[in-house]
């Protein structure tokens, strides 16, 4: 039994709240604003000025009112090993989650967290679904959110009779299990890590956006116009006026890496792993061990020119509100720093194996298949921009390339209760997967793979709604039948 003491949110919980909902907003109202700003005039006009500005009103003034109500009505309390909520006005809505089914605690900080000494505590179990925690509490005391975590451990240890917080009498402060520092991130690493990753085409993909956005209030012909005498200046000015805008592009997306990566660290504790990141907002997420179905150590070519890789797991679980259950745990490490780290995390897994590659017969198999939208292409670019359009054929010489380069990667290995998948998209990828963890696992073979004797193997495990999958592609199908067979031994036993 735990006695019945009713908490309830901080009253900034209701401005976070609304500010959420006005997120929603920010596109619409800044159109408004906007065109009342290009379109100034002395009069108003009721349905150009006035009625725009009144219907997006309307909700702000929903999202402010739900945002106080949330606050005003939302309590929780510690009963019967359970963690109890209770919020709703007309409506009232109780969850009571035990403690033994909490699988971690998250912690969000927030520019009004931070300001404030609050944070947000994320509930997750092994119920959550749809990348959701089971409850969030918008914004709690540090201690209070401590208070939670010291509960939940005291019901797990009873229940348990185990006593790695410590014996500790009622009341009292019980200490955390012992943290071991596993990995942590330096400027350094952040700006390889910005430098390296596609946050450069992210940040131009999002000027076109916002450009898309206003595109009607774009004076298009006068830029032609001026681009036209901008032309004239000489090629040197053109490709100086690209690397200035690249240089800038690659200056915002470092930005944007260090306030989402700034301080990334990771923890070992007990059967726990915990990532800590963030500058603006301050993300401290717990990943249950046994909750980790399979393991992607990812490359990029210029990461894995200069020996570094990216590692994601996918898990069934405990991912802290991502929708599709993955989670990066080491956005850029060096892969000679990687493989003891990894052996000590999951030492189950055995990352330095041979694998079986596909045979030199399936070498075409990697890059005939991109011929049937490439055919297509080139034909039009020849057809409708004769005689430029010729040189859309060189294109088939990076097809054929990137085919060989995948066939080059391609492979599987099979280590005991270990299924390791090698492949390339254009990032190479090595997927780690114990036995026990495999949902599914499909043999496919084609009319053509039949008769050159070829197969793929695609194996598949619990992550999200669909699942996280990857694919040994035309290999020997013997290789293929063994995996059949080594996946069937596990049903038997």
């Amino acid at each position: 039994m735990m006695s019945k003491e009713i908490y309830k949110l901080h009253p900034i919980s209701a401005v976070i709240n609304f500010v959420k909902g006005l997120k929603e907003l920010i596109i619409p109202i800044g159109i408004i604003f906007l065109s009342r700003f290009l379109n100034r005039s002395e009069e108003l006009n009721f349905w150009t000025d006035l009625l725009p500005i009144l219907i997006i009103g309307v909700p702000v003034i929903f999202y402010l009112f739900s945002g106080i109500i949330k606050w005003w009505t939302f309590i929780y309390w510690f009963e019967e090993d359970e963690l109890r909520v209770e919020y709703g006005l007309f409506i009232k809505k109780k969850r009571y989650i035990p403690f033994e089914r909490i699988q971690s605690l998250n912690y969000k900080e927030g520019i009004f967290h931070q300001i404030f000494g609050l944070v947000q505590v994320m509930v997750e179990t092994a119920g959550s679904t749809d990348g959701k925690p089971e409850v969030e509490l918008t914004a709690v005391k540090k201690d209070e959110a401590k208070r939670i975590e010291v509960q939940m451990y005291k019901s797990k240890n009873q229940k348990s009779n185990l006593d790695y917080l410590g014996n500790a009498k009622e009341g009292e402060f019980i200490s955390e299990p012992l943290s071991e520092s596993i990995h942590k991130m330096s400027n350094k690493d952040l700006l390889i890590l910005a430098t390296t990753s596609n946050s450069i085409g992210v940040v131009l993909a999002g000027i076109a956006a916002v450009v898309g956005q206003f595109s009607e209030y774009i004076p298009y012909d006068l830029i032609f116009e001026e681009l036209s005498l901008f032309v004239q200046f000489g090629v040197v000015i053109i490709l100086f006026t690209i690397i200035v805008g690249l240089l800038l592009a690659w200056l915002l997306s470092i930005g944007l890496t260090f306030l989402s990566y700034y301080d990334f660290s990771v923890m070992k504790e007990s059967d726990k792993v915990i990532v800590t990141r963030g500058l603006l907002e301050k993300k401290k997420v717990t990943i249950p061990l046994n909750r980790i179905q399979a393991i992607k150590i990812v490359e990029n070519p210029l990461r894995q020119l200069f020996g570094f890789a990216s590692v994601i797991i996918e898990s069934a679980g405990g991912a802290a509100g991502e929708k599709e259950k993955k989670m990066t745990l080491f956005p850029l490490i060096k892969k000679k720093q990687l493989i003891p780290i990894l052996n000590d995390l999951f030492p189950n897994f055995e990352l330095e194996v041979d694998i079986v590659r596909p045979p030199k017969k399936a070498k075409t198999f990697f890059y005939r298949m991109d011929f049937i939208w490439l055919i297509p292409v080139i034909a039009l670019c020849m057809y409708f921009y004769y005689p430029y359009g010729l040189l859309s054929m060189l294109l088939i010489i990076p097809v054929i390339l990137l085919g060989i380069w995948r066939f080059k990667t391609a492979g599987l290995a099979i280590r005991n209760n270990q299924l390791m998948i090698v492949y390339r998209r254009i990032s190479r990828i090595t997927f780690l997967v114990e036995k026990k963890r495999i949902q599914v696992v499909m043999r496919k073979q084609s009319f053509f793979q039949k008769r050159k004797k070829l197969a793929s193997i695609q194996a598949t495990v619990m992550s999200g709604i669909t699942g996280a999958t990857a694919i040994a592609s035309h290999l020997d199908e013997v290789e293929t039948n063994t995996v059949l067979d080594w996946i069937e031994h596990k049903r038997l036993s």
